[in-house]
């Protein structure tokens, strides 16, 4: 039985950062990636616990073996990971966000075993539960090259706000609202 809860310990952080690493572009030839999708952010140990220090993130466990995560990042992890300035900055500016409770999904990924086994809908189940007490929506912004994540993402329920470009890809920003 998979069951999606907060992170409860240290080492389910190196356990993501062991999924995360398996499922970035450069562990992946491209078919792989075109047809299972992939996570585009690295994160570091530090900076996990910097972010669950805020809020925890949501972990899918089968007993022992982890089956996904979807990190949560609350506006105050911008200066954690520089990469994602222009992201933070994009948000400042939605006026669909303005006065809006919101947190960034941080990344989502499942593990190769348990894809295609609703645990994408668990761990967002999961985050709804326990963060709606203190977020009013989650956003987040895709590859549109990961079809994959789209139409999981659209199938939680999450909209289009917006797509653009920069210099590495084409991105879809994405709202799940909870009010």
């Amino acid at each position: 039985m998979i069951e999606a809860r907060p992170v409860g310990a240290d080492g389910e952080l190196g356990e993501i950062l062991e999924l995360q690493s398996r499922n970035l572009p450069r562990s992946l030839d491209e078919r792989e990636r075109a047809e299972n999708g992939f996570v585009t952010v690295e994160h570091t140990l530090d900076v996990l616990r910097r972010m669950h220090a805020l809020v925890p993130s949501i972990v899918a466990k089968d007993g022992d073996q982890l089956a996904g995560y979807a990190l949560v990042m609350p506006v105050e992890c911008r200066p954690f990971i520089p990469v994602l300035a222009p992201m933070f900055e994009r948000l400042d500016k939605n006026q669909e966000l303005e006065g809006r409770r919101y947190y960034v999904m941080g990344q989502i990924c499942v593990a190769k075993p348990y894809r295609g086994q609703g645990v994408v809908g668990r761990l967002y189940a999961a985050h709804r539960e326990h963060l709606r007490h203190r977020f009013d929506a989650c956003v987040t912004e895709i590859s549109v090259r990961n079809p994959r994540s789209l139409k999981a993402h659209q199938r939680v329920g999450f909209e289009e706000l917006e797509r653009y470009r920069d210099a590495t890809d084409e991105w879809v920003v994405v709202i799940w609202r909870w009010t």
